[in-house]
């Protein structure tokens, strides 16, 4: 049975949101010093991504 449209839109979004968090830690834009704390945050989002993407069909 092929997956609902929502699953790859939520794998690209949580992929690219954490890509997009990643890249704004490393360039220093995010509030605050450049801060482990956002890299982890950008890792789960990648994480989850690939783990929807683990769903699709």
């Amino acid at each position: 049975m092929p997956s609902p449209m929502w699953v790859p839109v939520l794998m690209f979004t949580l992929l690219g949101i954490g890509i997009i968090v990643i890249l704004l830690n490393y360039v220093q834009l995010l509030p605050g010093a450049t801060d482990n704390w956002y890299l982890l945050l950008g890792l789960g989002f990648i994480l989850g991504g690939i783990i929807t993407a683990t769903q699709f069909r």
